[in-house]
């Protein structure tokens, strides 16, 4: 691996949280798989060799549990999952290169030799711990069978996770008041051996690792808490039947635990498409071994892209793994926010949710949903999704402003003009901007910015809608056709670079804009540099790529989610609204909106109108975002108010990247009294919430110097 720019000459993987063969997909599971499917896209544009690799998570106890309760063995019930997950994600252009699954041949293997290089090393050692079991079932309860209460925050804890508060990594015999899952019988614990990866020997690197590490703020943060707080040794074995057995001598029938073989499928699947199209279009072993190519001693450009409460498994488990055995570590992680749905987490007790059939059963092309998900905010912050917000970014930038663009420009083209080249050459004024937006487009991959990819498209676009509309090649036609040509021709090669900038995003789009342009092969395979290379085919008659969505569409769609809901509620007779859900992914979390059992009460101290009125709040926008030596969590923001622009010293730097924060809309407490901070005087407080410091801003246009009321 190298920390070069892309493109390098090493081979990237591009790999997503696989998602767990135990339920439906529905829009919150997308978000990582199409980030992941749109930053691979992305790294191709720019001509890095890339593997986009990912597969089904078959193991663990929700599987077995699942089908135990529909009759069926854990295998049959999670390949039934596996099958529709590979059918699905190619119906939203999410195309991997090799999509497995943990319970294959190649991943069984490659998962049993790695685990016996961990115990040749000398990482691997056995130790009696406590695990629950339940004695009127007279069966050991291992990670799902068994939930309680977390013994570091508190709340509800199942088996190997508290996914309800902290969202901490468990250990067998850790979650206090076990019951047992299956039968609601109050569990005891009993001694067992088993296996531990010695995952505090690697304390020192993995916090030299996490300083190395690229991609979102989060996954480098958050970790350093637990390295901190000190590592604990890994069990990594389980009594149950449903997994991978434990490779050797195994008097105990022990199989891995989950999260042993679900990260080894990367390299599994990366393996199974080298196999298929052979080691010179694309060698696994360059990628993912150390030492297996000269060129690339330290292995290749390794990407994870994750939901965020899997930052634990990917960035301490994982790398510590690959490190012991002479693997390839990660170059970067990018851990997603959740997703929402109108502000309220995801339920599928309750069927409220947009599942992924549903969307294209409603007649939704893809694409659309795809840039929403990629640009809706920075990729580690939260996503809400509600028909209105998404209509609105349809309407607005997609069909309004992309669309529009490509639309006018290509039927003015067609309508006047044979085919293209129109001019001789693209004007030298278009001709930067492109290279700008090539430039940005560039900046987004090496920032790992999904966002800022779609933005680099919209920003083309609207200069391109600018352009024409001042230079009016419509009145210049009759008057001077040598300069409508140019218009004409220019506006053409601006939509070319949004055909191949935008791929990424927008894939099936862009293909049937390519066919329209008249380009040779296809837009998928073509790089940044035909970008720069202007129109060269025949123009076909263009069709308009974007369709407006109607109020009307709205309020029927959200009639009969609302329905559905009442009626599942009705159902259930819980009126309680869930925070999290048995999701279709380990990215459980995705669903949720907050956790609902780590929220403070409301307090009873009132205060009057009139002290609200001497709160003095405004909206900022920060200009300027800089770090403050010697202070590990502080920032020095310079935040335009409208009237003045004051300096604001904020916790944020461990939960933000910083150099995204420039042009971020803020919500300030103006009148706060001033202090000093590391030296630093700070004039005002900036507004977030809750412990990932989540900003407050604003929904529509308020500019800067708004009060707040």
């Amino acid at each position: 691996m190298s920390h070069d720019d892309f493109p390098t000459d090493a081979p990237a993987v591009v790999t997503c949280g696989l998602p767990y063969a135990n339920g439906d997909l529905h829009i919150g599971h997308l978000r990582t798989y199409v980030g992941g499917d749109v930053y691979s896209r992305a790294l191709e544009r720019l001509g890095q060799e890339t593997a986009f690799v990912s597969g089904s998570d078959m193991h663990g106890t929700p599987v077995a549990v699942n089908a135990e309760q529909e009759g069926v063995s854990p295998e049959d019930f999670a390949l039934g999952w596996h099958e529709r997950y590979a059918a699905t994600f190619p119906k939203f252009n999410v195309e991997f290169d090799n999509y497995g699954h943990t319970h294959d041949e190649t991943n069984t293997a490659v998962t049993q030799a790695l685990v016996r290089d961990l115990e040749e090393a000398g990482h691997v050692y056995e130790k009696e711990i406590m695990v629950a079991y339940d004695p009127v079932d007279d069966q050991y309860l291992p990670d799902r069978y068994v939930e309680g209460t977390c013994p570091y925050c508190g709340a509800h804890a199942r088996g190997d996770e508290c996914d309800e508060g902290c969202q901490r990594h468990l250990e067998p015999g850790e979650v206090e008041d076990p019951e047992s899952t299956i039968t609601g019988n109050p569990a005891e614990y009993r001694e067992r051996t088993h296996k531990f990866f010695a995952v505090s020997e690697f304390s020192e690197y993995l916090s030299g690792f996490l300083d190395r590490l690229e991609g979102t703020s989060n996954a480098r943060n958050q970790p350093r808490e637990w390295i901190e707080q000190g590592l604990q040794d890994w069990c990594i074995t389980r009594d149950m039947d449903w997994g991978i057995d434990y490779p050797g001598e195994n008097p105990q029938d022990l199989v891995l635990y989950v999260w042993v073989d679900a990260p080894i499928e990367y390299i599994s699947s990366t393996k199974q498409y080298s196999e298929r199209v052979g080691a010179d279009e694309y060698d696994w072993e360059a990628a993912w071994l150390e030492g297996a190519s000269d060129a690339h001693p330290e292995g290749g450009e390794i990407v994870h892209v994750i939901g965020r409460d899997i930052i634990q498994h990917h960035t301490i488990f994982w790398p510590a793994m690959l490190e012991a055995t002479a693997h390839a570590e990660p170059r970067a992680v990018m851990a997603s926010g959740f997703v929402t749905l109108g502000g309220k987490g995801f339920s599928t007790s309750r069927d409220r949710a947009v599942w992924a059939d549903e969307y294209l059963d409603e007649g939704f092309h893809p694409d659309p949903l795809r840039y929403y998900l990629a640009t809706n905010g920075g990729f580690q912050q939260d996503v809400d999704f509600s028909w209105e917000k998404f209509r609105d970014r349809v309407n607005t930038e997609l069909v309004g402003t992309v669309g529009n663009f490509l639309y006018r420009s290509l039927l003015f083209a067609h309508r006047n003009y044979d085919d293209a080249p129109i001019a001789d050459a693209t004007s030298d004024e278009v001709q930067r901007r492109i290279e700008e937006a090539i430039d940005d487009f560039e900046a987004a991959v090496n920032d790992y910015s999904v966002r800022a990819l779609g933005d680099a498209v919209t920003d083309l676009a609207r200069f391109g809608n600018e352009y024409i509309q001042r230079s009016e090649p419509w009145n210049l036609v009759d008057e001077d056709p040598d300069e409508a040509a140019q218009v004409i021709h220019d506006c053409v090669a601006v939509a070319k670079a949004i055909a191949v900038l935008f791929e990424p995003i927008a894939p099936e789009k862009c293909e049937r804009l390519w066919g329209q342009l008249g380009e040779d092969g296809s837009v998928h395979e073509a790089t940044v540099e035909a970008a720069r290379e202007g129109p060269a085919g025949d123009l076909a008659e263009p069709t308009e790529l974007f369709e407006q969505i109607e109020d009307e569409r709205v309020e029927a769609l959200n009639e009969k989610l609302e329905s559905r809901v009442a009626e599942a509620e009705a159902g259930d007779g819980n009126d309680e609204d869930e925070s999290t859900d048995e999701a279709a992914t380990d990215e459980d979390a995705e669903t949720a909106d907050t956790d609902m059992t780590d929220i403070e009460p409301l307090s009873d101290d009132r205060i009057s109108f009139d002290d609200f009125q001497e709160l003095d709040i405004r909206i900022g926008r920060i200009e300027e975002a800089e770090g403050i030596e010697g202070a590990d969590d502080l920032l020095k923001l310079r935040v335009d108010l409208g009237a003045e622009t004051r300096t604001i010293v904020a916790g944020l730097k461990q939960l933000h990247d910083v150099e995204d924060l420039p042009g971020t809309k803020v919500v300030v407490l103006a009148n706060m009294e001033k202090a000093e901070l590391f030296g630093v005087e700070s004039n005002g407080m900036v507004l977030a919430a809750g412990d990932e410091a989540d900003l407050l801003t604003t929904y529509e246009d308020a500019g800067p110097g708004t009060k707040v009321k």
